[in-house]
Order: structure tokens, then C-alpha cells, then sequence
């Protein structure tokens, strides 16, 4: 049996490939002093037009800046889609990428592929061997695919005839040891050289599905420090030479433990790679954990938001593999595939010599409660209130706003109940979804999403990003109250990409000649002029 650990590769995912020099010299020398016979350095690439770091192209001069220590064997990643989709040759792609052997640091490349680049990737493997190095080839998303086809990927993978291990992954993390022995055993039908396996953690399973192929005779186990890979993560370094260690373990564990402790607790608390709820939530769907991950990445979006797109996803085709364009539709919670932009003028003038009085859930909002409610009780403003406010009685409140489908999902049955109109855009709620409120008085002023623009017209308005306090301020455009005061807009630190989302749609808004000036009655951070809610009403 041997260890590979792809830290810096899969981890990479977490951080943009971007390690400090100092984690990765600690690294460097406790998976040496640990015994782990491979390490993998992080990927291949040709030139990406973000900026990633040194480990997302492990180029041959960044490696001569390494000291790496003796013992492991070395190696890279490089995805079959990055040599097959080049301009180039498929072996000018890959002469470009590496090195003879012998002038390299490294001994080993691993490709990695979906099971359609399989029957392409012969000559990538053919061409990596005749530099001298060891390959391996990765079968990606292999969980729930049937016996034959696993089968002829490993039929094909031996015809190659230079390959020295395959691996089998769980890239969407929701296999077990069933599945696990499944896949062995097509694996096996055809295939008799070494297998290896790589796990994620989406379901807390990492580590058992690894003992499940170890058991079963997989002989190269991936694994990384504190699980840190892609989405929930992999079976922790750390956690597998434990259970090791209970049977005299060649390896030692305590170089690890040292390099956890002084380093990747640290960055996980930071990152937040591991299993959790929404990941499970992801695997059992077959959502791509890198949906979650982007999710999770983004605060912004609370936990409605994250399981209304991740329901949203499991109801798609072609979600195990992750796409931007997908994710952006998912979380506009757009249903209603069919629909076109739409509404109607029920908006126009609505708020005409009106004062107006915006409420939303936060901090403030329930702070000041007691203030809020005899404000709203003195002055009488139409208060109009972003989603369903957890603290304000509803007979206070004149009109809801929602453009969320999660925000109302999780809300459905309150606003059954409601008696006070619902502002929203129809267009984007899915038939089913309008019936929960077909008692209910609906005013649809339609909402499309462009960035770098505010405005609105008599049936819709365009705003940069999908934030409903965005969609309110649009709205009153298409009138002229007599003020516009705020409750609950908090705010965010600084440096907080919120904050800044935010402070963009008030300069939007009020570069618009029809804007009002608002005024804050709560603590802000956001740029509004600052009154408050105990001040006599001038």
C-alpha cells in the first residue's frame, strides 16, 4: 500500500493554489519525515487569464526554487481537458508542459479525465511514458456509473499498454463502501496493475471508502492534511495514518500532527473546506461540490438562498459537472424556465407624496424595536417591508417586497396568510410557487439583472445584482414620495464584498435624476445621510 498525498493540488481549490512559503516548507519536510512515499505538487497548466499561484502551474523553474526533501517521490496533475482542448498536438501540448524526465524534479503525472476523454487519452499517456515519467490516470465521477462502462474505460486504459496505476475517484463525494467494492470489481474485470482511489468527503465517508478499497486491494490512497481539496474535501491525511498506526504502521503519524496543528487548523477555520450539511445536501443530489463551495464562498447568500439552489440543481441534467452560467441561474431561483421579462405599471405613482419607510431583518431592527414601532405608530409612513420582517406585526407593514424564490420558499406559508399586497416579479416564480399566493394581493413589476445598472421603466427595472433592497430602490423610481427613510440597512465592515455591493447600488441609484435622498433612522456603515428613529418628525 502507498500513501499519495495532493495537498497542494487539490487544496489549491481553497486558496487559488496560493500557499505561503512557510506552510509549504513545513509541508514539505512532515509528509518526508512521515514516510508518505508520493506527494503531489499541484497541477499543470497552460496560462489562465486569473491569477492563480505558484502550485496551479508547478512550472519546472518554480520547482528548482524548492528544496525538496529526500524520500518522496514527486509529481503533478494535469487534467486530459487541458492537453486534448490545446491549439496544439497532442504531443506538442504535452512537450510544452513537461520536461524529460531527467531534467525534471518530479517522477510522476497523473492526468485526470472524465469518462468521455478516455478513449482521446492514449496518446497523452503514451507521450508522458516516453519522457520517462510514471503515469497514472484518474477516472473522475466514477461513482454510479454502470459495471460495463467502467469496465471498458479500464479495457481501454490497458490497451495503452503504458500505464503503470488507475485510479477511480469520488468527485462527487456520495459514494460508500459498496459502491466502493463495485467498482473494484469492474475495475478488475479487466484491469490487473496497481489501483489507487481517490475520495472526497462530502458525506463523511472519506476516509471509511478508503479503508473499503484498501481492504479490497486498491493500493494507492490519496489523501490530504485536514482533508483540504475541493468542496468538503478528501480523506484526511492525519485521520488515515491514525487507523494505520493501529496495525504497525510504516509511517509516522506524528510529523503530521505537528504539521496540522502549527499550520492547517489555522487555514481550515480561515477556508472552511469540510464536510457539512449542505455538502451532504449536495452529494445525495449529484450537485458538483464545486456549487457548494461557491455558495459557501459567497456571504452574501444565506442558508435559503444555498438550498433553494441547491433543490434548484437537483432538478437539472449535467450538474456533476460545475458551470458558472448554471450557478448564476440557480441562484436568480428562476424556475419558471419559460418565462420572458415581464410586468405591469401596478407600481407607477404607487408611493406618489407618500413618506416612505423601507424595513429590513437585522441587528438594528430588533434593537430599537420598541422605537421602531412607536415611529411607525406616530408618523404613519407606507412601510414597505423586504421579505417577511421577524419583528414588525404585519398590520404595520403596507407592502412586501421579494425577488428571492429561496427568501420565499422558506417563507411560503406567511405570506399565504398575508392580507397586505406582495410587490415581486412574477416572471421569475414557477406556476406551482404563484398558487401558494393566489389569495393574496400581487402587484408584479418586473426584474431583470445587468451589472453596472440601476434604472427602471413603467413594467420593469434593471438592477447590477439580485438584492432585493436593490429592487425596492429601483421600484420607487417610478415615483415621487416626500422622503425615503430606512430601518435595519446596517450595513457590513469596509472591506466586506457586501458592503461594497451595496455602497454601488446607493451610487447607482442616486446618480438617477428621480432618486430621493435616504435617510438612515438606524446605525449605518452604508453612505446614507444618518437621522434616527427618536428624533421628532420635522
Amino acid at each position: 500500500m502507498k500513501i499519495l498525498d495532493c495537498t497542494l493540488r487539490d487544496g489549491g481549490y481553497y486558496n487559488n493554489w496560493d500557499f505561503e512559503s512557510e506552510v509549504v516548507n513545513a509541508y514539505l519536510a512532515a509528509v518526508a519525515n512521515s514516510k508518505i512515499e508520493f506527494v503531489e505538487l499541484g497541477l499543470r497548466n497552460f496560462p489562465k487569464s486569473d491569477f492563480l499561484g505558484a502550485y496551479a502551474y508547478t512550472t519546472e523553474a518554480h520547482l528548482n526554487t524548492l528544496d525538496l526533501p529526500d524520500g518522496p517521490t514527486y509529481g503533478v496533475m494535469v487534467d486530459a481537458k487541458t492537453i486534448l482542448e490545446s491549439e496544439l498536438s497532442i504531443e506538442d501540448a504535452v512537450d510544452t508542459l513537461f520536461v524529460p524526465k531527467s531534467e525534471s524534479k518530479i517522477s510522476l503525472v497523473r492526468i485526470a479525465a472524465h469518462f468521455p476523454e478516455v478513449e482521446y487519452s492514449g496518446p497523452i499517456v503514451k507521450r508522458l511514458k516516453s519522457l520517462g515519467y510514471i503515469v497514472g490516470y484518474n477516472l473522475m465521477q466514477s461513482g454510479g456509473k454502470s459495471a460495463d462502462v467502467i469496465a471498458d474505460k479500464a479495457r481501454q486504459a490497458k490497451e495503452w499498454n503504458d500505464l503503470d496505476v488507475l485510479y477511480f475517484a469520488d468527485s462527487l463525494g456520495n459514494m460508500d463502501s459498496a459502491e466502493v467494492e463495485r467498482i473494484v470489481t469492474a475495475l478488475r474485470t479487466e484491469w490487473t496493475g496497481p489501483l489507487g482511489i481517490h475520495t472526497h468527503n462530502n458525506m463523511g465517508k472519506g476516509l471509511d471508502n478508503s479503508l473499503a478499497a484498501k481492504n479490497v486491494g486498491v493500493s494507492w490512497l490519496d489523501a490530504t492534511i485536514t482533508g483540504m481539496g475541493r468542496g468538503a474535501g478528501n480523506t484526511q491525511t492525519e485521520s488515515l495514518l491514525a487507523v494505520l498506526d493501529k496495525d504497525e504502521s510504516k509511517y509516522l503519524s506524528k510529523p503530521i500532527y505537528e504539521l496540522v496543528i502549527r499550520h492547517f487548523e489555522s487555514m481550515q477555520k480561515h477556508y472552511g473546506w469540510g464536510s457539512n450539511l449542505l455538502y451532504f445536501l449536495g452529494a445525495q443530489n449529484d450537485v458538483h461540490p464545486t456549487y457548494i463551495q461557491n455558495l459557501l464562498s459567497n456571504s452574501h447568500y444565506g442558508t435559503d438562498e444555498i438550498v433553494g439552489a441547491i433543490d434548484y440543481l437537483s432538478k437539472l441534467d449535467g450538474t456533476t459537472s460545475y458551470n458558472g452560467a448554471v450557478l448564476n441561474t440557480a441562484l436568480s431561483f428562476n424556475t419558471n424556465e419559460t418565462a420572458k421579462l415581464s410586468g405591469t405599471d401596478a407600481v407607477c405613482g404607487l408611493f406618489d407624496d407618500k413618506n416612505v419607510l423601507i424595513i429590513t431583518n437585522a441587528p438594528t431592527t430588533q434593537k430599537y424595536l420598541n422605537a421602531i414601532l412607536l415611529y411607525i405608530q406616530q408618523y404613519k409612513p407606507v412601510v414597505i417591508s423586504i421579505n417577511i420582517s421577524n419583528a414588525i406585526p404585519a398590520e404595520l407593514i403596507d407592502y412586501y417586497v421579494i425577488s428571492h424564490n429561496a427568501k420565499f420558499l422558506s417563507d411560503a406559508n406567511a405570506y399565504k396568510a398575508l392580507n397586505k399586497p406582495i410587490i415581486f416579479p412574477e416572471h421569475r416564480f414557477a406556476t406551482e410557487e404563484l398558487e401558494l399566493i393566489a389569495n393574496v394581493q400581487r402587484l408584479d413589476y418586473g426584474l431583470d439583472i445587468q451589472a453596472d445598472i440601476l434604472t427602471s421603466n413603467t413594467t420593469h427595472c434593471v438592477i447590477p445584482s439580485d438584492i432585493t433592497a436593490a429592487y425596492v430602490l429601483a421600484m420607487l423610481l417610478e415615483s415621487k414620495p416626500l422622503s425615503v427613510n430606512t430601518i435595519g440597512f446596517d450595513g457590513y465592515d469596509i472591506n466586506d464584498l457586501r458592503q461594497q455591493e451595496m455602497v454601488k447600488i446607493f451610487e447607482l441609484y442616486s446618480q438617477d435624476k428621480r432618486s430621493s435622498n435616504i435617510v438612515s433612522l438606524t446605525p449605518t456603515t452604508y453612505p446614507l445621510t444618518k437621522g434616527s428613529v427618536y428624533a421628532p418628525h420635522c
